[in-house]
């Protein structure tokens, strides 16, 4: 629950944007973990790497100064597809930073990476493939939400590390044509 209540107090109550800050740009996040964070085992429970990934990506959302905006419009993040890797657990009451940034989008959905490091030491990463929906439940493109964040044309996406480009067609979340999907 705490982590829920820590997601709601960084998305009403966002960090200040940083100056200069870009899309493309590595948010990062300090957190703490907390004894509400870990299962029986003692270490974090893997469902709450995503809960403090959802953090992270509002802070980088609030690092832009996009929050309020996306508000203004009626726009909203979700998660299509995550995949999570685990090098080390991550112990009780230890200092984690969550590095964020932005790999690419496409026509649907926005490829972030997450990097989980304690003292410098990698401790896990995770891919997500996020979508921006409307109130009416709508999609917004990637390109509409970017010229948002960035007050004006956005950028043209970097091209998808290969394995993160395999992945997103694993997954079925990459961007296809009506052509290529099956039944079509």
């Amino acid at each position: 629950m705490s982590r829920m209540l820590h997601l709601a107090r960084a998305t009403l109550l966002p960090r200040k944007p940083l100056p200069g800050f870009g899309a493309l740009d590595t948010s990062t996040t300090d957190l703490r973990v907390h004894p509400g964070d870990l299962d029986l085992y003692g270490h974090v429970n893997n469902g709450t790497y995503l809960q403090m990934m959802d953090v992270a990506r509002s802070n980088l959302l609030a690092d832009l100064g996009g929050l309020g905006r996306l508000k203004e419009r009626g726009w909203y993040p979700v998660v299509a597809s995550s995949t999570m890797s685990y090098k080390r657990s991550l112990m009780p009451f230890e200092k984690v930073r969550v590095a964020t940034r932005v790999l690419g989008w496409d026509a649907r959905v926005v490829y972030l990476e997450q990097v989980f490091t304690v003292g410098g030491s990698h401790r896990a990463r995770g891919w997500v493939a996020g979508r921006f929906l409307g109130k009416d439940g709508s999609r917004v493109a990637p390109h509409d939400v970017l010229a948002l964040l960035v007050d004006g044309e956005a950028p043209a996406s970097p091209a998808l590390p290969d394995d993160v480009a395999a992945w997103a067609v694993a997954v079925d979340v990459a961007h296809r044509e009506v052509a290529d999907r099956p039944g079509h």
